[in-house]
């Protein structure tokens, strides 16, 4: 039962994540709600040392500030913030983290050059009454930068401590 709520929640939340900003341009508080919770109850069943415990919620407030204040001067959206950071707290501080913010980054970049250049095509016209490509065609809104971030999320789950624990167990028979 552990084993399966830690192969659901965390891809369950970056895929709701990546869907609905894609369609309604908002992350719910939610998802970054669950995805804390899920790890604060999982985690200790898993056998996790007091001290990773703590370190991974570190990680998670590290990122938030930093976040935070690119929200604050208005580089970044308030969900976006708060999902990097719920999700920080899955990664810790550790190698997978820096892969998922590098990944989401590149992600990020090339989900908005794709964003701009197919905004400026004759595409975006026809598919701007598309109620799953609308945000991607008008260019009166942000990038849905939820996508990248729920995709990265997922390219590097595998590599988390709790993953890789679940893994452990399921191999181990």
């Amino acid at each position: 039962m552990l084993e399966a709520a830690i192969l659901v929640v965390f891809p369950f939340c970056m895929a709701f994540a990546a869907i609905s900003d894609m369609l309604s341009m908002t992350i719910a508080n939610r998802v970054s709600v669950l995805l804390v919770v899920a790890f604060a109850v999982l985690a200790p069943l898993t056998g996790m040392e007091w001290a990773a415990y703590g370190w991974h919620f570190a990680a998670g407030f590290c990122v938030l500030a930093v976040t935070f204040t690119l929200f604050a001067i208005g580089g970044m959206g308030g969900g976006d913030a708060k999902l990097i950071a719920a999700t920080a707290v899955w990664f810790g501080f550790s190698i997978p983290l820096v892969q998922y913010l590098v990944i989401t980054a590149f992600l990020g970049g090339v989900l908005t050059v794709a964003l701009l250049a197919f905004r400026k095509s004759p595409l975006a016209v026809y598919s701007s009454r598309n109620v799953f490509l609308r945000h991607f065609a008008d260019s009166d809104v942000g990038i849905p930068y939820g996508v990248a971030l729920g995709l990265g999320g997922l390219v590097v789950f595998p590599a988390s401590p709790l993953m890789v624990w679940t893994l452990a167990r399921l191999s181990a028979g």
